[in-house]
């Protein structure tokens, strides 16, 4: 089921992309903590230019905590979009299997975000309208991850790079706080976001991967503007510090 839904997901988001939408979302925090003491860090792009930086600490053997943000600056003929978000988090995570390289991940936290997006229709060649949009939103999530560390291997070059693959499963609720539509104040939206994500990492050494991101973004409510517009491929480097 999880090999099947990995590659029906791209398609998925295939059709959310031409979609519209105040919300970007960030690629969700897989940190893969395994003891106390260990450090993840991450960053990674979208082809969209939409940058992801992700944080995250064990301060026990069960117990850990996130940091995430992200930010693009998108300027086209036809639209611009500008975005910002940061989260924080934390929850819990343990380690099972018979060598004990399985991790499960339970993660609730808030976020803050805020968007700008402009749309020009032009007539040959002159401008004729335009639209401003201005939104600052709240979020809440919860997230389970699920991950191996049992590794297949990749042999590139004459050489082996160990591959393992991990799944998370977000629910989030993003509510505006203003809304703006070419400075006139409007009715505020919310939904409620599922956000299956899987990733695929190539260790490169005992520290730093390679990472590769998808997931797709299914609102559960219908709205015209805070509606499931964008979902998430992204390539990026994740560093793994102090762990099993």
């Amino acid at each position: 089921m999880i090999k099947y839904l990995r590659f029906t997901l791209p398609l998925l988001a295939l059709f959310a992309v031409g979609c519209s939408s105040v919300y970007m979302p960030n690629v969700p925090n897989t940190p893969m903590l395994s003891k106390q003491g260990e450090f993840s860090g991450g960053a990674h792009i979208s082809l969209k230019g939409n940058a992801s930086v992700n944080g995250a600490y064990a301060v026990s053997d069960h117990i850990g905590v996130l940091f995430s943000g992200s930010r693009m600056n998108s300027e086209r003929r036809s639209k611009d979009f500008g975005h910002k978000l940061i989260e924080i988090g934390g929850g819990y995570f343990d380690t099972f299997g018979p060598d004990n390289n399985r991790i499960i991940e339970v993660y609730a936290g808030v976020g803050k975000g805020c968007s700008d997006i402009t749309y020009r229709d032009y007539k040959n060649d002159i401008l004729i309208s335009s639209e401003l949009q201005e939104v600052d939103y709240r979020k809440t999530f919860l997230q389970v991850n699920y991950s191996s560390k049992k590794k297949n291997n990749l042999r590139l070059f004459g050489t082996d790079f160990p591959i393992n693959y991990g799944t998370a499963l977000r629910i989030s609720h993003v509510k505006m706080d203003r809304f703006f539509l070419n400075g006139v104040v409007q009715p505020k939206e919310d939904n409620i976001f599922f956000e299956p994500v899987f990733f695929t990492r190539m260790a490169l050494s005992k520290t730093f991967q390679l990472q590769y991101t998808t997931s797709s973004n299914i609102g559960l409510k219908s709205r015209k503007y805070m509606s499931a517009g964008n979902s998430i491929f992204t390539i990026g480097v994740v560093v793994n510090v102090g762990g099993k």
